[in-house]
């Protein structure tokens, strides 16, 4: 839920907080003071498009701050994007600058916008009449009636689409296997070859690197040698014994020793026993030298097969990838692609059933979600009616039909159910239309045929109403809904929005005096005349309301008339929402009671 809202240098309003109520708060104002910017400001909070048009004149930038409270699933996407939570409250924050860079936070953190678009699809929905525009497409219509419906058809949807997924890949797969059978025969013969090439050769792993020291080793035999003799001779003598002039390592440290333990000290004597360690230690070095000198054999008939092994592993590195092991990871991929790439009838054949045993399943889920969309759309269609009967349209009814869709002769995605072809789509094989019945004995009409503004706008309402409690977003912005109605439809409207209210928290936007009497909260935008046109948002004490909805009852506000018409509105709003109340009480008491 939205606890509050701050608008600063958004359009012709300075700085102002909107304070909302937890049921109903409505909107009002003169035209032109201000009223579609607290909608922009929702609509910026809720990750919506920055335009710095909007941004007031003179201002560097426009900020929108709201406070929300939290419940689990908003609890979650702070926790992921490490905002901070304060006393149950969450605040965010969307900057537009006047050279249009746009900036977010939530919760004391940056974050992208994408943040505040997740935030806004878990707490808020604002209904604008672009909104019943968008009711009037096929589209729309189908995914009003899934989220009426909720898990009974949005569960099998999901494996349908499981499938679907499965299904199409399977179909693509067998397709290019068909249509692509010369190229990918002509594809297997190359990797085949490759394969066998490889097999040949039978690489080992980092043999080509091993091979390249042996080479060095072997090229260098007797260079290697002659290094390995001297350092021999310098640490333990030659072959021959040591020679007097030239004394080897081992002599020298063995004088060393000899004159360290002559001379009766014992700190002398401790450093005899350290070179007793460094006499153990050229004698290893020196055994290890001698044993490489014996290994080391100038053999050019090894150095040739070395070569030779070079060569061919050169081969393969020319042609698969730059080193042995790439080459041998190529073989892994290849021998993969090769079991794609088998267009043999019996992996046609298997294919082909693969792909009739998933269509089959497909049909299944098909029909599921068909029949669970039936279902709801006749609950759905009886809520909304009856919800239009009390919107000053008692003959009106909405039908809310589900058809199949039928394919055409080309058309992709074609399953046959129970005989006929159906265009398998992303949201199953279903068409779902609304339908409006306008007056007894009038024909059923889709909504972009048979509804006026204002029906349309009741239509929508009445819709609300119907998915109030199968919708779990908790805050629903509506701006200028009403539009196009007027006398005892605004009323039974600004009645609706206030039972709506009892669920939800409910913002509206309106310029009905019928619908503002049923406020919870009543906050208006005013002018403030001067050099520039600036505006504020005040909420309104009952005296003010009074005032105000006078104002609105085309502007009877100073005079006793229009008080008393907007008097007698709010004690009407008071009487029905208390008879509302009372008979919500007795339905919640006869099903505890069930």
């Amino acid at each position: 839920m939205l606890a509050e809202m701050r608008i600063q240098g958004l359009g012709v309003i300075d700085d102002a907080t909107l304070e909302l109520d937890p049921g109903l708060t409505v909107l009002t104002g003169e035209t032109g003071a201000g009223k579609t910017m607290v909608v922009t400001g929702l609509t910026l909070l809720g990750g919506g498009r920055a335009d710095p048009s909007r941004v007031a004149t003179g201002a560097e930038r426009a900020v929108v701050e709201g406070r929300f409270t939290v419940d689990e699933e908003v609890q979650e996407l702070a926790d992921e994007v490490g905002a901070e939570i304060d006393d149950g409250e969450l605040i965010a924050v969307r900057t537009v600058g006047a050279d249009g860079r746009s900036r977010a936070h939530l919760g004391g953190r940056s974050v992208p916008v994408g943040v505040l678009s997740r935030l806004a699809e878990a707490t808020l929905v604002v209904h604008g009449q672009n909104d019943q525009l968008r009711l009037l497409r096929p589209a729309e219509q189908r995914a009003l009636l899934d989220r009426f419906a909720g898990p009974p058809v949005l569960e099998p949807l999901a494996r349908y689409r499981e499938v679907r997924a499965e299904w199409q890949k399977t179909i693509t797969e067998l397709a290019e296997r068909r249509d692509g059978a010369r190229r990918m025969a002509q594809e297997a013969d190359m990797l085949r070859l490759g394969l066998s090439e490889i097999e040949a050769v039978d690489p080992q792993p980092g043999e080509d690197v091993e091979l390249v020291d042996l080479a060095k080793r072997l090229a260098a035999a007797d260079d290697l040698r002659s290094v390995a003799a001297a350092a021999q001779a310098a640490l333990v003598g030659g072959v021959e014994g040591s020679d007097p002039d030239h004394p080897d390592a081992m002599a020298l440290v063995g004088e060393a020793r000899h004159r360290l333990s002559g001379a009766g000290d014992p700190e002398l004597a401790a450093l005899d026993a350290r070179l007793g360690e460094v006499v153990a230690l050229l004698g290893d070095v020196g055994a290890e030298l001698a044993g490489y000198l014996d290994r080391l054999d100038a053999d050019p008939e090894r150095l040739s097969q070395v070569l030779s092994r070079q060569a061919e592993l050169k081969t393969l590195t020319r042609k698969y990838a730059a080193d042995i092991d790439g080459v041998l990871a190529w073989a892994v991929e290849a021998r993969r692609r090769l079991e794609r790439l088998d267009t043999s009838d019996e992996a046609l054949a298997a294919l082909a059933a693969r792909r009739d045993e998933l269509a089959a399943e497909l049909a299944r889920h098909a029909a599921a979600v068909t029949a669970a969309r039936t279902k709801a759309a006749e609950t759905l269609a009886k809520a909304t009616t009856a919800e239009l009967a009390g919107l000053a349209m008692p003959d009106a009814r909405l039908e809310v039909v589900v058809t199949p869709r039928s394919a055409e002769p080309g058309a992709a995605d074609v399953l046959e159910i129970d005989g006929a072809p159906l265009v398998a789509g992303a949201d199953g094989v279903d068409e779902v239309e609304l339908r409006l019945v306008a007056h007894g004995g009038a024909q059923p009409q889709p909504l972009h045929k048979g509804a006026s503004g204002g029906e349309l706008s009741r239509v929508m309402l009445a819709l609300e109403v119907a998915l109030a409690g199968t919708d779990p977003v908790p805050t629903m912005v509506f701006d200028e809904v009403d539009a196009g109605v007027g006398g005892r439809a605004a009323v039974e409207i600004g009645r609706r929005l206030a039972r709506l209210a009892t669920r939800h928290q409910v913002i509206v936007v309106t310029h009905l005096p019928q619908v503002a009497a049923y406020a919870d909260r009543h906050l208006v935008v005013d002018k403030q005349r001067g050099p520039k046109t600036r505006s504020r948002v005040r909420a309104l004490a009952e005296e003010e309301r009074i005032t105000e909805l006078a104002r609105m009852l085309a502007g009877l506000d100073d005079t006793d008339t229009g008080r008393a018409h907007a008097e007698e509105l709010l004690e009407t709003a008071r009487a029905h929402r208390a008879a509302d109340r009372s008979r919500s009480a007795t339905r919640r008491k006869a099903a505890t009671s069930r």
